[in-house]
């Protein structure tokens, strides 16, 4: 294996693991939001907020869409597809 190609697999490791420890620290926001005394309105935006950042995480890295520039030519249509999905 070339060390160029070692090099390369450590970055994506190290996207992963900082993705992954994002995912982490924002369920933990979520929960503790949970904790506060919202109104049922206010709590379930921020919780939606909070599933929609998750969720593109999730899409854009693991599911490399981040990378994919001929299928997804923008960004907003990945925020279209998330809202038009809470919607629904």
């Amino acid at each position: 294996m070339s060390d160029a190609h070692a090099e390369d697999i450590k970055k994506h490791v190290r996207v992963y693991i900082m993705v992954f420890a994002a995912l982490g620290v924002l369920t933990v926001l979520t929960v503790a939001v949970s904790y506060l005394h919202l109104s049922v309105g206010a709590a379930v935006i921020l919780a939606l907020i909070i599933a929609s950042v998750k969720a593109g995480l999730v899409a854009g890295f693991f599911m490399h869409l981040t990378s994919e520039k001929k299928m997804i030519s923008s960004n907003l249509t990945l925020i279209g597809c998330f809202f038009i999905s809470m919607v629904v």
